[in-house]
């Protein structure tokens, strides 16, 4: 327990984490595409963002990633290697393996975000990159709020050599998370409802995709490219070339629905023509129709 720092969701675990391992004006490297928050903390916290390829289903590219450890010495990488937002990509064990060995042998500390590795479609967990660290590089961020309950907002991180500087940040900024929030879910976790929830989560899921997936290919226009991952909440959706996806957000926005466009996951506006779509949400007519009213829009683009 003394190697746990319990969090505010893991946004907070996260920057917590950023804060333990940088300083203004230091380097980060994060995925391209990454996770808007992850590019909105390092410009808050005056670091810059160095971006580094990364595959739809494998993971960062590592040839690229210690191209640019080489160039620009960062003193933190961010990567969510579990189902990654927004692509869903889920980087082998063996390249977790060759991450952090990478990493470490660098000395540079890896911020691994994992709030989406309990939503596996698989028959197993997919071990976080975490399970690799033998030097305590590794500062690993989870929570509840993406498997069980966002309301509560409780989070942790496992910072290894990290801790003490993580727990210091964490006392001097919001002191402690939520008791009660704490104590209900540890309650719940004690009565072994959570594998069985999770069981029920993990094949709603599933069926959603396929019903998300389905519908882009039925209504959207040819030349559409969509990822399946194999777990978590997101379709990454390729439109065909010269669609802005910038304008189709606005257009669909009017509509009453709500699509994240693909610049808003690059630090250099990339991606012009990405949506994330987020299959979360349980499958109806009315989700159908608002994907037949998006492929019109995409066509009409």
């Amino acid at each position: 327990m003394d190697d746990i720092v319990i969090t505010n969701g893991a946004l907070e675990a996260l920057n917590l984490c950023l804060a333990a391992v940088t300083r203004a004006g230091d380097a980060v490297v994060v995925e391209s595409p990454t996770f808007y928050a992850a590019l909105q903390s390092l410009e808050r916290m005056g670091l810059q963002a160095i971006e580094v390829p990364t595959h739809p289903r494998e993971g960062i590219d590592l040839a690229a990633l210690e191209a640019a450890i080489v160039r620009h010495r960062p003193k933190a990488c961010w990567l969510m290697t579990t189902f990654q937002n927004p692509l869903g990509s889920l980087m082998p064990e063996a390249k977790k393996k060759a991450l952090v060995a990478l990493t470490t042998g660098h000395g540079v500390a890896l911020i691994e975000d994992d709030v989406y590795a309990e939503l596996y479609f698989g028959d197993q967990r997919p071990l976080p990159a975490k399970a690799f660290d033998t030097e305590g590089l590794v500062l690993h961020c989870g929570s509840f709020s993406k498997s069980l309950a966002p309301g509560y907002r409780i989070g942790w991180a496992a910072p290894g050599r990290f801790t003490r500087a993580v727990a210091r940040h964490k006392l001097t900024s919001t002191l402690s998370a939520s008791a009660p929030a704490q104590l209900a879910l540890a309650l719940y976790l004690e009565r072994g409802g959570f594998d069985k929830h999770l069981r029920k989560l993990r094949a709603a899921l599933m069926a959603q995709q396929a019903a998300f997936a389905q519908a882009v290919g039925h209504y959207f226009p040819a030349g559409t490219r969509a990822t399946r991952p194999e777990g978590g909440y997101f379709l990454w959706v390729e439109l065909p070339e010269g669609c802005d996806a910038l304008h189709i957000h606005r257009q669909a926005l009017a509509q009453g629905i709500s699509v994240a466009p693909g610049p808003i996951f690059s630090a250099s506006h990339a991606f012009t023509n990405c949506l994330r779509l987020n299959y979360g949400h349980a499958w109806s007519a009315r989700t159908e129709q608002a994907l037949a009213t998006l492929g019109q829009i995409v066509a009409a683009a």
